[in-house]
Formats: structure tokens, C-alpha cells, sequence
């Protein structure tokens, strides 16, 4: 679970992280991933609704949860399965309701894990994008693009489909290399929503008997 709520941050933050070189990429996908990123990167803030879904077929897999993301910049609050991911930019709470436990993490900042800050880097210069077709799906007329990773990594492709007239991420889809995918539906996206300093913080004062474990 821990791999797929961390997953999900590219969801949040991959329309930033589209530029790339022309070898990198067609010009139709690189094109559309722009206009998706400049779109994007104007929102102060912003939440979106979404059902997280992971599948592998050989395994017999197929588990489905709904969550809540709200963004501002580097700072997150993420709500799913009995989980609550709070980041301020700095620190990582991790709090497990049925445990009453909270873990405390620095965020990390390295070239294999998966964080807000070096996503923007890795995305500009690990893969190459691909305009896989134009179709309609989720009601509306979409673009579906493929992210390939130029080295090797824990998954071969990454999918995205676009709402083609608001320019919104609706559908992500990553395919490791087990043979499992996560997907990430976006049920309802609202850009600029009001956010405040609590909403990216723990205070351990508001559940007097939690376990706080520091694990920093």
C-alpha cells in the first residue's frame, strides 16, 4: 500500500514534469504534454477525488479505493483506505487509523525514491513520451500518451489519458515489471480550493492517544 500511495504523487505532479528534448519524444505528445503542464502549473492549489485500482491477472489481483489529494506546491494531504499522508514539504506523517499510530519521516531526497521534488528531474530527462491515439472515453474525447523510461526501472510503461478539451489528466496507468498495473481514475478534479498551513501538518494534540513513531 505504502508503494501505490507514493505512486499515486505522480499523478499530482506529472503535469510539471513533461518537458522534454525532441528525441525524446513525438511532437504531438510533446506538444499536448505541454499545454497539459502550463495548464497545470498556473493552480495555486488543488484536490482531486480518485479511485486507485491494482491489478495482476496471474495473481488473481484486483483491489479498488477511493481517495482524496489536495496539492499546494510541495506540500500534500493524501486520504485513502484508513490511511492519511500529510507532507509539509519537509516532513512525512503517516497516520493509520485502525493502529492509532503515526509515523514520522523526513522527506527523502534521492535518485530511486519517488518524491515531489525529484520528479521534476526525473521526468525532463528519464523517458520518452508517445502519442498512442486519439479515442473517446469517460464521456469525452481523450488523448492517450505512453511514457517509456529511456533506463531501466521497476516498471516499463507508464499511461495517461487527457481530457482533450480541458486539458486534465482523467485516467494514469503504471505497468511494473511483475506483470501488476495501478491505475488511478480522477473522478473529480477542482483547481484553486482554499488550503491553509493545518491542512499539510500532524498535530499530535488532536488525537490525544496516538502512538507517534519518529522514524527520521
Amino acid at each position: 500500500m505504502k508503494k501505490s500511495l507514493i505512486l499515486f504523487l505522480v499523478i499530482a505532479l506529472i503535469p510539471s514534469l513533461f518537458a522534454q528534448d525532441a528525441e525524446k519524444g513525438d511532437k504531438k505528445s510533446r506538444e499536448i504534454l505541454d499545454k497539459v503542464s502550463a495548464k497545470t502549473e498556473a493552480y495555486k492549489s488543488f484536490e482531486a477525488d480518485f479511485t486507485y485500482k491494482m491489478q495482476n491477472k496471474e495473481a488473481g489481483i484486483d483491489e479498488s479505493k477511493e481517495g482524496v489529494l489536495i496539492v499546494s506546491g510541495d506540500k500534500y494531504n493524501l486520504k485513502i483506505a484508513g490511511q492519511e499522508i500529510i507532507c509539509d514539504g519537509k516532513t512525512v506523517w503517516t497516520y493509520i487509523k485502525d493502529a492509532d499510530e503515526v509515523q514520522i519521516n523526513s522527506v527523502e531526497d534521492n535518485d530511486e525514491s519517488i518524491t515531489p521534488n525529484n520528479l521534476f528531474s526525473s521526468y525532463q530527462k528519464d523517458y520518452k513520451s508517445k502519442f498512442v491515439r486519439e479515442t473517446f472515453q469517460y464521456g469525452t474525447d481523450v488523448y492517450v500518451i505512453d511514457l517509456t523510461p529511456l533506463e531501466g526501472k521497476n516498471f516499463s510503461r507508464v499511461r495517461i489519458i487527457i481530457d482533450k478539451d480541458k486539458l486534465e489528466i482523467l485516467d494514469f496507468t503504471i505497468f511494473d515489471n511483475s506483470g501488476s498495473s495501478y491505475s488511478y481514475v480522477i473522478n473529480k478534479f477542482t483547481p484553486d480550493v482554499e488550503v491553509k498551513d493545518s491542512d499539510f501538518t500532524f498535530n499530535p494534540a488532536d488525537y490525544p492517544d496516538v502512538e507517534v513513531v519518529d522514524m527520521r
